[in-house]
């Protein structure tokens, strides 16, 4: 586990605030929040998301105020420059990563992001 010196990634106040909210479920000192970011779907990235106790051996700790989000390296080399925000509605929740010099989208706004019934663990 390694402090990233030079990972420039902004977190928008709405992403702020749903991984605050997650991590209320978690537990202990070096608990944090994993994020990996991979090339794909319409808006060129996929996202996917955990809370996790401790960051795996090939993880980066970036921490933002009180949150420790962990990360994998290809993860730190999308999200350098990137804005990571989340998006709430009644049809779809998500989170929406724009990165600089990034092409516009072809698809609809709803095809980039996450349906709500996801989020639920069976």
């Amino acid at each position: 586990m390694t402090e990233p010196h030079d990972l420039s990634m902004d977190l928008t106040p709405a992403a702020d605030r749903f991984i605050r909210r997650m991590m209320r479920f978690s537990t202990g000192a070096d608990a944090g929040f994993r994020l990996k970011v991979r090339p794909g779907g319409c808006s060129g990235f996929a996202v996917e998301f955990d809370l996790a106790d401790q960051p795996a051996v090939n993880e980066i700790v970036w921490k933002h105020s009180e949150i420790r989000l962990f990360l994998d390296a290809k993860s730190c080399l999308l999200l350098k420059g990137a804005v990571v925000d989340f998006v709430e509605s009644r049809a779809v929740t998500g989170f929406v990563v724009t990165s600089p010099g990034g092409a516009a989208s072809a698809c609809a706004p709803a095809s980039t992001l996450l349906p709500v019934d996801a989020l639920i663990r069976r």
